[in-house]
Protein backbone atom coordinates (compact mmCIF):
# COMPACT_ATOMS: atom_id res chain seq x y z
CA UNK A 1 0.00 0.00 0.00
CA UNK A 2 2.39 2.78 0.54
CA UNK A 3 4.40 2.09 -1.89
CA UNK A 4 1.05 3.16 -4.18
CA UNK A 5 1.12 6.29 -1.86
CA UNK A 6 4.59 6.93 -3.20
CA UNK A 7 3.85 6.66 -6.63
CA UNK A 8 0.52 8.47 -6.64
CA UNK A 9 2.39 11.40 -4.82
CA UNK A 10 5.18 11.59 -7.36
CA UNK A 11 2.56 11.31 -10.22
CA UNK A 12 0.81 15.04 -8.59
CA UNK A 13 3.92 16.42 -7.84
CA UNK A 14 4.21 15.98 -11.39
CA UNK A 15 1.09 17.82 -12.62
CA UNK A 16 1.17 20.67 -9.28
CA UNK A 17 4.18 22.04 -8.29
CA UNK A 18 2.47 22.94 -4.94
CA UNK A 19 2.38 19.20 -3.85
CA UNK A 20 5.20 18.81 -1.21
CA UNK A 21 6.41 15.46 1.42
CA UNK A 22 7.25 16.65 5.61
CA UNK A 23 8.28 13.57 7.12
CA UNK A 24 9.15 12.88 10.87
CA UNK A 25 12.51 10.62 10.00
CA UNK A 26 10.31 8.30 8.54
CA UNK A 27 10.64 8.32 4.98
CA UNK A 28 11.53 4.61 4.32
CA UNK A 29 8.75 3.48 6.54
CA UNK A 30 6.33 5.43 4.72
CA UNK A 31 7.70 4.89 1.68
CA UNK A 32 8.32 8.97 0.28
CA UNK A 33 11.72 7.88 -1.14
CA UNK A 34 10.90 8.24 -4.58
CA UNK A 35 9.52 11.95 -3.90
CA UNK A 36 12.00 13.32 -2.65
CA UNK A 37 14.30 12.06 -5.32
CA UNK A 38 12.52 13.48 -7.79
CA UNK A 39 11.06 17.12 -5.93
CA UNK A 40 14.30 17.17 -3.23
CA UNK A 41 13.11 20.79 -3.22
CA UNK A 42 9.54 20.38 -2.05
CA UNK A 43 10.76 17.21 0.24
CA UNK A 44 11.34 18.41 4.18
CA UNK A 45 12.74 15.92 6.94
CA UNK A 46 11.99 17.25 10.13
CA UNK A 47 13.20 14.67 12.00
CA UNK A 48 11.59 13.04 15.59
CA UNK A 49 9.50 15.58 16.01
CA UNK A 50 5.85 14.95 15.20
CA UNK A 51 4.45 18.24 16.59
CA UNK A 52 7.17 20.23 14.20
CA UNK A 53 5.66 18.08 11.69
CA UNK A 54 2.90 19.46 11.76
CA UNK A 55 3.70 22.97 12.04
CA UNK A 56 5.83 23.05 9.38
CA UNK A 57 3.05 21.81 7.39
CA UNK A 58 0.81 24.02 8.59
CA UNK A 59 3.51 27.32 7.59
CA UNK A 60 3.67 25.57 3.96
CA UNK A 61 -0.19 25.71 3.52
CA UNK A 62 0.16 28.67 4.25
CA UNK A 63 2.80 30.07 1.92
CA UNK A 64 -0.09 28.14 -0.85
CA UNK A 65 1.16 24.74 -0.42
CA UNK A 66 -0.71 21.85 -0.67
CA UNK A 67 1.95 19.45 2.12
CA UNK A 68 1.14 15.68 2.83
CA UNK A 69 2.77 15.46 6.52
CA UNK A 70 3.28 11.53 7.20
CA UNK A 71 4.17 9.32 10.42
CA UNK A 72 3.04 6.68 12.26
CA UNK A 73 -0.82 7.34 13.73
CA UNK A 74 -0.16 7.03 17.32
CA UNK A 75 2.13 10.21 16.56
CA UNK A 76 -0.12 11.75 13.88
CA UNK A 77 -2.77 11.65 16.61
CA UNK A 78 -1.94 11.36 19.66
CA UNK A 79 1.65 13.69 19.75
CA UNK A 80 0.76 16.14 17.20
CA UNK A 81 -3.27 16.45 18.02
CA UNK A 82 -2.52 20.19 19.09
CA UNK A 83 -0.68 21.51 16.34
CA UNK A 84 -3.05 19.79 14.21
CA UNK A 85 -6.28 21.26 15.76
CA UNK A 86 -5.04 24.43 15.86
CA UNK A 87 -2.01 25.11 13.30
CA UNK A 88 -4.12 23.68 10.39
CA UNK A 89 -7.45 23.03 10.68
CA UNK A 90 -8.59 26.04 13.37
CA UNK A 91 -6.38 28.29 10.88
CA UNK A 92 -8.23 26.99 7.59
CA UNK A 93 -5.54 25.57 6.19
CA UNK A 94 -5.09 22.69 3.94
CA UNK A 95 -2.92 19.92 5.23
CA UNK A 96 -2.99 16.09 4.95
CA UNK A 97 -1.72 14.30 7.70
CA UNK A 98 -0.72 10.92 7.32
CA UNK A 99 -1.33 8.44 10.15
CA UNK A 100 0.49 4.79 9.04
CA UNK A 101 0.59 1.72 11.15
CA UNK A 102 -3.23 2.04 11.99
CA UNK A 103 -4.73 0.25 15.04
CA UNK A 104 -3.05 -3.82 15.07
CA UNK A 105 -1.39 -3.45 12.26
CA UNK A 106 1.46 -1.80 13.97
CA UNK A 107 2.54 -5.05 15.16
CA UNK A 108 5.94 -5.77 16.74
CA UNK A 109 5.98 -2.47 17.07
CA UNK A 110 3.70 -2.67 20.42
CA UNK A 111 0.93 -1.51 22.41
CA UNK A 112 2.73 2.23 22.73
CA UNK A 113 2.79 2.61 19.41
CA UNK A 114 -0.98 1.08 18.29
CA UNK A 115 -3.43 4.12 17.87
CA UNK A 116 -6.62 2.70 19.05
CA UNK A 117 -8.05 6.07 19.40
CA UNK A 118 -6.88 8.42 16.69
CA UNK A 119 -10.37 7.80 14.96
CA UNK A 120 -12.08 9.12 18.00
CA UNK A 121 -9.77 11.89 18.05
CA UNK A 122 -9.86 12.73 14.69
CA UNK A 123 -14.11 12.76 14.68
CA UNK A 124 -14.00 15.77 17.22
CA UNK A 125 -12.25 18.05 15.11
CA UNK A 126 -14.61 20.42 12.97
CA UNK A 127 -14.74 19.94 9.30
CA UNK A 128 -12.13 17.17 9.23
CA UNK A 129 -12.25 14.50 6.28
CA UNK A 130 -11.36 11.66 7.76
CA UNK A 131 -10.58 8.40 5.21
CA UNK A 132 -9.01 5.01 5.66
CA UNK A 133 -9.05 3.25 2.06
CA UNK A 134 -9.49 -0.33 1.69
CA UNK A 135 -7.49 -1.12 -1.10
CA UNK A 136 -4.74 -0.22 -3.70
CA UNK A 137 -7.22 1.36 -5.86
CA UNK A 138 -9.39 3.22 -2.95
CA UNK A 139 -6.09 4.33 -1.91
CA UNK A 140 -4.99 6.43 -4.69
CA UNK A 141 -8.36 7.77 -4.92
CA UNK A 142 -8.22 9.11 -1.34
CA UNK A 143 -4.67 10.86 -2.15
CA UNK A 144 -6.00 12.32 -5.40
CA UNK A 145 -9.06 13.49 -3.36
CA UNK A 146 -6.83 14.85 -0.54
CA UNK A 147 -4.56 16.34 -2.90
CA UNK A 148 -7.46 18.49 -4.74
CA UNK A 149 -9.34 19.49 -1.11
CA UNK A 150 -8.62 23.28 -0.05
CA UNK A 151 -9.19 21.90 3.41
CA UNK A 152 -7.56 19.15 5.77
CA UNK A 153 -7.75 15.70 5.46
CA UNK A 154 -7.06 12.92 8.05
CA UNK A 155 -5.62 9.89 5.68
CA UNK A 156 -5.71 6.64 7.93
CA UNK A 157 -2.83 3.85 6.26
CA UNK A 158 -2.25 0.77 6.31
CA UNK A 159 1.34 0.66 5.03
CA UNK A 160 1.32 -3.56 4.33
CA UNK A 161 0.04 -5.22 1.57
CA UNK A 162 -3.84 -5.56 0.76
CA UNK A 163 -5.97 -7.59 -1.85
CA UNK A 164 -7.59 -5.35 -4.34
CA UNK A 165 -11.24 -5.15 -4.03
CA UNK A 166 -11.59 -2.97 -6.89
CA UNK A 167 -10.40 -2.57 -10.74
CA UNK A 168 -8.55 0.43 -11.57
CA UNK A 169 -9.88 4.04 -12.01
CA UNK A 170 -12.81 2.80 -9.96
CA UNK A 171 -14.31 6.15 -9.03
CA UNK A 172 -14.66 7.10 -5.04
CA UNK A 173 -16.31 10.05 -3.19
CA UNK A 174 -15.98 11.16 0.36
CA UNK A 175 -19.03 10.39 1.92
CA UNK A 176 -20.24 7.61 -0.13
CA UNK A 177 -19.66 3.88 0.61
CA UNK A 178 -18.99 0.69 -1.70
CA UNK A 179 -21.77 -1.74 -1.76
CA UNK A 180 -19.83 -4.78 -2.26
CA UNK A 181 -22.51 -7.56 -1.38
CA UNK A 182 -25.95 -6.82 -0.70
CA UNK A 183 -28.42 -9.70 1.38
CA UNK A 184 -31.32 -9.46 3.33
CA UNK A 185 -30.34 -10.74 7.04
CA UNK A 186 -28.18 -7.91 7.99
CA UNK A 187 -25.77 -4.88 7.35
CA UNK A 188 -21.60 -5.19 7.78
CA UNK A 189 -20.23 -1.83 7.66
CA UNK A 190 -16.54 -1.99 7.37
CA UNK A 191 -13.67 0.71 7.68
CA UNK A 192 -10.02 0.11 6.28
CA UNK A 193 -7.75 -2.36 4.61
CA UNK A 194 -7.95 -5.21 7.45
CA UNK A 195 -11.60 -4.80 8.27
CA UNK A 196 -13.16 -4.53 5.33
CA UNK A 197 -11.05 -8.12 3.97
CA UNK A 198 -12.26 -9.30 7.23
CA UNK A 199 -15.67 -8.35 7.07
CA UNK A 200 -16.18 -9.97 3.67
CA UNK A 201 -14.59 -13.04 4.72
CA UNK A 202 -17.43 -12.86 7.61
CA UNK A 203 -19.71 -12.83 5.03
CA UNK A 204 -19.16 -16.03 3.34
CA UNK A 205 -18.91 -17.76 6.56
CA UNK A 206 -22.51 -16.30 7.20
CA UNK A 207 -24.00 -17.48 3.75
CA UNK A 208 -22.84 -20.98 4.46
CA UNK A 209 -25.26 -21.08 7.35
CA UNK A 210 -27.70 -19.43 5.63
CA UNK A 211 -27.61 -16.01 6.24
CA UNK A 212 -27.50 -12.58 3.88
CA UNK A 213 -25.49 -9.79 4.72
CA UNK A 214 -25.19 -6.21 3.36
CA UNK A 215 -21.00 -5.05 3.23
CA UNK A 216 -20.35 -1.49 3.13
CA UNK A 217 -16.78 -0.43 2.26
CA UNK A 218 -17.15 3.04 4.22
CA UNK A 219 -13.76 4.63 2.38
CA UNK A 220 -14.91 7.78 4.64
CA UNK A 221 -15.40 8.17 8.21
CA UNK A 222 -16.66 11.90 8.02
CA UNK A 223 -18.19 12.70 5.78
CA UNK A 224 -20.01 9.51 6.77
CA UNK A 225 -22.35 8.01 4.48
CA UNK A 226 -25.48 8.20 6.56
CA UNK A 227 -27.81 7.64 3.94
CA UNK A 228 -26.38 3.83 3.23
CA UNK A 229 -26.24 2.95 6.89
CA UNK A 230 -30.08 4.33 7.43
CA UNK A 231 -30.83 2.25 4.15
CA UNK A 232 -29.78 -0.48 4.87
CA UNK A 233 -30.20 -0.73 8.64
CA UNK A 234 -33.47 0.02 8.42
CA UNK A 235 -34.12 -2.86 5.98
CA UNK A 236 -32.13 -5.76 8.45
CA UNK A 237 -32.74 -4.59 11.62
CA UNK A 238 -29.22 -5.83 12.44
CA UNK A 239 -25.97 -3.91 11.94
CA UNK A 240 -22.29 -4.94 12.97
CA UNK A 241 -19.48 -2.06 13.00
CA UNK A 242 -15.88 -3.33 12.14
CA UNK A 243 -12.91 -0.81 13.00
CA UNK A 244 -9.55 -1.75 13.43
CA UNK A 245 -10.25 0.57 16.57
CA UNK A 246 -11.24 0.66 20.17
CA UNK A 247 -15.16 0.33 20.48
CA UNK A 248 -15.29 3.78 21.84
CA UNK A 249 -15.44 6.85 20.00
CA UNK A 250 -14.84 5.68 16.09
CA UNK A 251 -16.99 3.67 13.52
CA UNK A 252 -19.72 1.75 15.88
CA UNK A 253 -20.06 4.68 18.07
CA UNK A 254 -20.76 7.40 14.80
CA UNK A 255 -23.16 4.17 13.44
CA UNK A 256 -24.85 4.39 16.80
CA UNK A 257 -25.12 8.30 17.04
CA UNK A 258 -26.61 7.63 12.74
CA UNK A 259 -29.36 5.42 13.72
CA UNK A 260 -30.58 7.30 17.58
CA UNK A 261 -30.82 10.20 15.62
CA UNK A 262 -32.56 8.75 12.36
CA UNK A 263 -34.71 7.12 14.50
CA UNK A 264 -33.49 3.43 13.12
CA UNK A 265 -35.22 0.28 15.03
CA UNK A 266 -31.63 -2.00 14.21
CA UNK A 267 -29.48 -3.83 16.85
CA UNK A 268 -26.30 -3.00 16.61
CA UNK A 269 -23.17 -5.13 17.37
CA UNK A 270 -19.73 -3.53 17.65
CA UNK A 271 -16.91 -4.58 16.53
CA UNK A 272 -13.30 -3.86 17.56
CA UNK A 273 -10.64 -3.67 20.28
CA UNK A 274 -11.91 -3.43 23.70
CA UNK A 275 -13.02 -0.05 25.45
CA UNK A 276 -10.77 -1.58 28.34
CA UNK A 277 -7.82 -2.58 26.53
CA UNK A 278 -4.60 -1.46 25.47
CA UNK A 279 -2.75 -2.64 22.03
CA UNK A 280 -0.08 -5.46 22.57
CA UNK A 281 2.47 -7.20 20.71
CA UNK A 282 2.16 -9.79 18.12
CA UNK A 283 1.90 -10.34 14.25
CA UNK A 284 -1.33 -8.87 13.03
CA UNK A 285 -3.03 -12.18 12.68
CA UNK A 286 -2.01 -13.10 16.25
CA UNK A 287 -3.69 -9.39 16.99
CA UNK A 288 -6.62 -9.67 14.92
CA UNK A 289 -7.71 -12.64 16.46
CA UNK A 290 -6.83 -11.90 20.02
CA UNK A 291 -8.91 -8.75 20.03
CA UNK A 292 -11.19 -10.29 18.42
CA UNK A 293 -11.27 -8.53 14.77
CA UNK A 294 -10.94 -11.32 12.73
CA UNK A 295 -13.63 -12.78 10.32
CA UNK A 296 -14.77 -16.07 12.76
CA UNK A 297 -15.69 -13.42 15.35
CA UNK A 298 -17.25 -11.09 12.84
CA UNK A 299 -19.49 -13.81 12.34
CA UNK A 300 -20.40 -14.53 15.69
CA UNK A 301 -21.36 -11.17 16.76
CA UNK A 302 -23.27 -10.84 13.01
CA UNK A 303 -25.22 -14.72 14.70
CA UNK A 304 -25.72 -12.74 18.39
CA UNK A 305 -28.32 -10.32 16.58
CA UNK A 306 -30.48 -13.13 15.70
Amino acid sequence: MRAVYAQTLVDLGALDPRICVVEADLARATGTGPFAKAYPERFVNVGVAEANLVGVASGLSATGKKPFAATFACFASRRAYDQFFLSANYAGLNVTLVGTDPGVTAAFNGGTHMPLEDLALMRAVPGLAIVEPSDPVSLEAAVRIAAASDGCTYLRLQRKSAPELYPAGEHFELGKAKLLRQGKDLLIVALGALMVSEAKKAAELLAADGLEATVLDLFSLAPIDRAAIVKYASASGRVVSCENHRVTGGLGSAIAEILAEEGVRAKLRRVGVGADQFGEVGTQDWLADHFKLSAPHIAAAAKSLF
